[in-house]
């Protein structure tokens, strides 16, 4: 198996891969073309429920085999944050795509390609981290707060992309969300997934549970910011008061 000493510097190369990213997408204002951004231009497309599940899958898979696999004697707290990998991930892999509303749209492989990388790279990393490190054997007030953090993250998320589908069910296209953390930010469902990774990171206290955390910041931020310059472009009432992703904030 690979060393901690090249685990460590193979992180850190991956923390400044994700602030180039974050600075590139901000600056560039680049729209990944999936979603409602979905375009042509981008070489072969093919249905976006299966691109969601084989986007997702490796890190379903890879993290935790390897932190199951891992040599470390299993301690209550690494069995919470297994847990917690693999509820986030059964959604985003199992439930999630195929709950979608959106017949006949698509998503570029190139994208489909690029996002299985990234999450071979996030499970190997924070799979390891699990499987190979120790951790305490009683909770810490810090694991408790970060399970906590993580939970309110979750319930976020789910709860507007709950909201965000039966929008679809309702109507065929796209239209504007009102009430609850919508009245103050575009993407409280994107809000939502980085409160998650931040609260994992904190539980985990590991330099690659902080990397994912910050490579979630690095993607999310720049994609929320672009679903919310596509409101505005899109509707012509659409709430001044409102951020992208951070109320008040951002």
């Amino acid at each position: 198996m690979i060393s901690a000493p090249i685990i460590e510097i193979a992180t850190w190369i991956w923390i400044g891969v994700a602030v180039v990213t974050f600075i590139s997408l901000i600056t560039l204002k680049v729209r990944a073309p999936y979603g409602r951004h979905s375009r042509q231009g981008w070489g072969k497309m093919i249905d976006n429920h299966w691109g969601w599940f084989w986007m997702e899958l490796p890190a379903l898979v890879i993290f935790p085999l390897i932190a199951l696999l891992g040599p470390v004697e299993k301690t209550s707290l690494h069995w919470i944050l297994i847990a917690l990998w693999i509820i986030h991930y059964t959604n985003r892999t199992l439930i999630f795509p195929f709950r979608l509303k959106t017949k006949g749209k698509k998503i570029p492989i190139s994208i489909v390609y690029s996002a299985i990388f990234f999450n071979l790279i996030n499970g190997v990393l924070n799979g390891y981290a699990i499987g190979y490190m120790a951790l305490p054997t009683v909770p810490t007030p810090i694991f408790m707060t970060g399970v906590l953090i993580f939970i309110i993250g979750f319930y976020i998320n789910q709860r507007a992309d709950n909201y965000l589908i039966g929008l679809r069910k309702k109507q065929s296209g796209y239209s504007l969300p009102k009430g609850w953390l919508f009245n103050r930010i575009s993407c409280p469902n994107l809000f939502g997934e980085i409160i998650e990774w931040i609260g994992f990171a904190l539980a985990a206290c590991s330099l690659q549970a902080f990397s994912f955390a910050i490579w979630t910041f690095a993607n999310l931020v720049p994609r929320a910011m672009n679903h919310h310059d596509w409101y505005r472009e899109t509707f012509d009432d659409y709430p001044d008061q409102r951020k992208a992703v951070i109320p008040y904030i951002l």
